[in-house]
């Protein structure tokens, strides 16, 4: 991907902008642990609870993000201008797809942010669930820390069996990162499950916060 114009990357800008504000006025949207961001790069890992996630994760970092989209999403215009213009990354429903997978290490070596799920799906309950370990291979190619983010009532305002949102407060936790020196010395299992922990743990984080 060619460097980002002036037009998208004040675009996202102003985009930013203005989702955090209608988050903070509608969601009660509050991000803590905001001290665990990282420059220069980083695999984002968040649960996933509703399909406001990808913005929510968003807004809790200064730093542009880089999203994953479906190729079918791209078939839906004006939706497909939207994520085209944030240059959303395509994958396929099986999974990344070999495109994919180039494309996410040309922007972590780049030393930009990507957001994945490593759910690979939306709660049913809006509980964590178990993680997927694909994401692990992403990391050492890569060669950025991976970076833990657990949010709590999203689930609430937007479950997957309901068809419109409803309001309800919202609270992100970023977790500890995990450095690339202890993915490199952890085997693929520890390093799924020392993740899975800590997203739990800033679930945990955020549900909490929520109730106070």
């Amino acid at each position: 991907m060619k460097q980002r114009s002036f037009v998208k990357r004040f675009g996202y800008n102003i985009l930013h902008l203005l989702c955090r504000l209608v988050g903070v006025i509608f969601f009660r949207v509050r991000v803590k642990g905001r001290e665990n961001q990282l420059t220069g790069g980083a695999l984002i890992c968040s649960n996933h609870q509703s399909f406001f996630d990808p913005v929510l994760v968003g807004l809790a970092f200064e730093d542009r993000m880089n999203y994953l989209a479906r190729k079918t999403l791209f078939k839906f215009p004006p939706f497909r201008w939207l994520i085209e213009y944030l240059d959303a990354i395509p994958i396929d429903r099986t999974g990344m797809g070999l495109q994919g997978i180039k494309e996410t290490l040309r922007r972590l070596k780049r030393s930009e942010m990507v957001l994945i799920f490593p759910e690979g799906t939306r709660t049913r309950d809006g509980s964590v669930g178990r993680l997927k370990p694909g994401f692990v291979a992403l990391a050492r190619r890569g060669k950025r820390p991976l970076i833990p983010v657990g949010l709590d009532g999203a689930y609430d305002a937007w479950p997957r069996n309901s068809t419109l949102p409803q309001l309800s407060s919202i609270h992100i936790c970023i977790g500890e990162p995990i450095t690339v020196e202890e993915i490199e010395q952890w085997s693929d299992e520890e390093v799924v499950a020392e993740l899975e922990r800590r997203i739990r743990e800033c679930h945990q984080q955020a549900r909490l916060g929520r109730e106070v």
